[in-house]
């Protein structure tokens, strides 16, 4: 049995919170430490030769990508850009939007944010990763997404079906690996290369910037 590979990554980090103002998530760039991240686990992946490299588009992904791959021009595949958010002064509920965004096994009907359902990401993100695998013209394929689209997409891979299972943790360049041919494997998920012991926190992203958007709100009256 003859088995091509999927590397997804996660961009590096990124701030969304800067100066008492909200950044918008399409416009966010990599922080110096994302680029430090990315530069540890573009090391780690030297040497393999990637045959398509793929990102959602956005800024941050393929910022991530060039500093993997800077020889290569990515393709940009918006199906696998990040779940969109709605406003956050219309949330009822910040802090439980925040913290429980990917807890437990969500629903299609859930938002994010009070923005884009589940189900909206798995009917975009799913079938170009079907898309993907189909496609017999490549071997080895880079994925640069994003924490929600790779959930997705490794909850696909494991149950063969519209899934999303919320509590995979995918720190910032991170690597999840998916060997793709008469079936699907989950070879590795979150792999860290700058801090294998995963030693830096045991927050989920979701929750540190719960933290970040609360420091915010607090000390800037018209964030609210």
């Amino acid at each position: 049995m003859t088995r091509r590979r999927i590397y997804l990554m996660r961009h590096g980090h990124v701030a969304y919170f800067v100066d008492g103002r909200v950044v918008q998530p399409d416009e966010v760039q990599l922080t110096d430490e994302g680029r430090r991240e990315t530069h540890v686990t573009a090391s780690a992946l030297a040497g393999i030769a990637f045959d398509r490299e793929i990102t959602s588009g956005l800024p941050r992904a393929v910022e991530t990508a060039r500093i993997v791959a800077p020889d290569r021009e990515p393709e940009s595949w918006p199906a696998f850009r990040e779940l969109e958010g709605g406003r956050l002064r219309d949330i009822a509920d910040p802090e439980g939007a925040f913290v429980n965004a990917f807890s437990g096994t969500l629903a299609e009907d859930a938002t994010f944010l009070g923005g884009e359902t589940i189900g909206s990401l798995l009917d975009r993100a799913v079938p170009a990763l079907q898309r993907l695998a189909g496609d017999p013209d490549w071997d080895v394929a880079l994925v640069v997404a994003h924490g929600g689209t790779i959930r997705a997409l490794l909850s696909y891979a494991l149950t063969g079906g519209r899934a999303f299972l919320g509590n995979f943790e995918l720190a910032p360049a991170s690597i999840s690996i998916l060997d793709v041919g008469e079936d699907w494997i989950v070879r590795a998920v979150n792999v860290t290369p700058y801090d294998l012991a995963h030693t830096r926190t045991r927050l989920r992203t979701m929750e540190e910037l719960w933290a970040q958007y609360k420091s915010m709100s607090s000390t800037t009256p018209s964030s609210s």
